[in-house]
């Protein structure tokens, strides 16, 4: 399920923490930049090859995090785990392993056992069917703060924590699959993702700008300029949202971006048509795809639909 495209009232509008997202894609975590407004670490170390260490180092290696009067030590894992978890909200623990453990599931129960009992994540169980469930994580509100007191991520960075709507809990999830996907495709022609931004930071800004227009919010010329300011187009009187953004390096260092949109069966035909006019790259599930190849090809709509 996906938010659908609006025109000028705000809708949906679930505004994360002011900070704004800027990911990374390193599998293996950086080494912290310690606390501002605390003691620093007491592991303080020189980094050099930290990043070619093996993976078994890299989650040997312990810190100390200090938030107000508490402290944390934590591996390295745990960290880096807890800042993708952040950057997307919500992940399904199967693809925890994939892509952040590189399929070491004891590894990863180790460092969520850990994480839970020092309140910084959350899981849930949530019931996809009568006969299928699917276990997420997502940061709790101290593991929202320890990230953004110690300056883990870069302070344009928008970080997530809780559930907000169950009922999307499951599309938005699997967006963190979706991007290692897109990741993929990125590298290949020789490009680095350098930033991602989720559609609740792009309507928040979107639509702080559309309010400004106040009386004049429906002349179509201010709108489009709006429209534009953030890289998107209007599509039949709307300002269709991508799902998520991925902005990247290319082979020229260049920076580039691509708009991604992850649709279901049950995506109605006018806003499969709608996001693709816009130009997003559409994702689907394996068992969606054929049915909205036909939907796409009814409205002599030219899109790829890219298998999740």
């Amino acid at each position: 399920m996906s938010r659908d495209a609006f025109s000028h009232d705000p809708q949906d509008l679930r505004d994360p923490s002011p900070a704004r997202l800027a990911a990374r894609h390193e599998r293996i975590p950086s080494t912290p930049r310690g606390d501002r407004d605390t003691t620093g670490e007491t592991d303080a170390r020189d980094d050099t090859g930290e990043r070619d260490k093996p993976r078994e180092a890299q989650s040997a290696a312990e810190r100390d995090y200090y938030v107000r009067d508490r402290a944390y030590r934590l591996r390295d894992s745990e960290i880096h785990s807890m800042k993708e978890i952040g950057t997307f909200r919500v992940i399904a623990a199967p693809d925890l392993v994939e892509y952040a453990y590189g399929g070491i599931r004891e590894r990863m129960e180790a460092d969520l056992r850990r994480l839970k009992r020092e309140a910084l994540v959350s899981e849930k169980t949530l019931e996809i069917s009568q006969r299928k469930t699917l276990r997420v994580v997502t940061l709790t509100k101290a593991g929202h703060r320890l990230l953004k007191r110690t300056s883990q991520l870069p302070d344009d960075q928008a970080i997530y924590h809780g559930l907000l709507k169950w009922r999307e809990a499951q599309h938005d999830a699997d967006l963190y699959r979706l991007y290692q996907k897109e990741v993929v495709r990125i590298e290949r022609v020789g490009g680095r993702p350098v930033r991602v931004i989720l559609d609740y930071e792009i309507t928040r800004n979107l639509n702080r700008d559309l309010a400004l227009l106040g009386p004049e919010k429906d002349d179509p010329r201010l709108k489009e300029g709006v429209a534009k300011k953030h890289g998107l187009a209007i599509v039949n009187g709307k300002i269709p949202v991508p799902d998520m953004r991925v902005e990247y390096e290319d082979a020229e260092l260049v920076l580039q971006r691509v708009d991604l949109e992850l649709v279901t069966r049950e995506y109605r035909p006018r806003s499969l048509a709608e996001k693709a006019k816009a130009g997003f790259a559409i994702y689907g599930r394996a068992e969606d795809a054929s049915r909205l190849r036909r939907i796409l090809d009814e409205r002599e709509l030219t899109r790829e639909i890219r298998t999740l």
